[in-house]
């Protein structure tokens, strides 16, 4: 258990490097527009070949639920830091780290069961999940940087992110030993849910605001970077 909850640790670092990279470096706002695209591309990749595939033995019916309920889960989440901060700023923001959170905290739990399953884990998909995480946390957190966060408080944020993707992990080992059965469909479905909900409402529409036309490019670099190291 302790080497799944050290794996879902290390998997989501990047997140936390980032996050507190964004409070000591001024990133150029658009650039912090093309890095969350290119993001968004990668996750593009992973949701398509990795989580879809990781589903592929749910019936249709199956996998269309599961990732409407991921779907729920994201929206419910970003409407709840909506009515706390508003739409904008802080607001806006903090929906691309509700997503964070509804794709990091399932990809956990695959990890924690594959390790329990003794099935290898994918290396490729391991360091696209960690480099995506770069631009996926530089683009909030330089926006909560100039509204006024201060490097602690980034930190205790991304922190928080890291220390439940880590908790992810070890109950996804944890019930894979109770019940040797149990597969991660169903969770990455929800996952591939969740990231389609978050890309379309909230890092797409963020990065596009600040990258213009470059982020169609780069959209399509993360998207073939993260592809072909699967």
């Amino acid at each position: 258990m302790f080497q799944s909850f050290t794996l879902g640790l290390l998997s989501q670092s990047s997140l936390l490097i980032a996050g507190l990279l964004a409070s000591w470096v001024k990133v150029p706002r658009k650039l912090v527009g093309v890095l969350g695209v290119f993001g968004a591309g990668a996750l593009i990749a992973a949701v398509s070949f990795d989580l879809i595939a990781e589903a592929s033995h749910l019936t249709h019916g199956g996998l269309a639920a599961w990732m409407l309920i991921g779907t729920t889960v994201y929206v419910v989440g970003d409407k709840v830091v909506e009515k706390r901060f508003g739409s904008e700023g802080s607001g806006g923001s903090l929906g691309i780290v509700v997503g964070s959170i509804v794709d990091g905290v399932p990809e956990s739990i695959i990890f924690g069961m594959q390790i329990a399953a003794g099935v290898p884990i994918s290396t490729s998909f391991l360091a696209s999940v960690w480099v995506s995480n770069f631009p996926q946390a530089i683009a909030p957190s330089s926006d909560l940087h100039e509204d006024g966060w201060k490097p602690r408080k980034l930190g205790l944020l991304w922190s928080g992110v890291l220390l439940a993707c880590a908790v992810a992990s070890a109950l996804g080992f944890l019930l894979t030993s109770i019940q040797s059965d149990a597969g991660g469909e169903r969770v990455a479905a929800l996952a591939a849910g969740g990231i389609i909900a978050m890309l379309t409402t909230s890092l797409m529409p963020f990065s596009w605001e600040r990258g213009g036309y470059a982020s169609g490019v780069a959209a399509v670099v993360g998207f073939c970077l993260s592809y072909f190291g699967t």
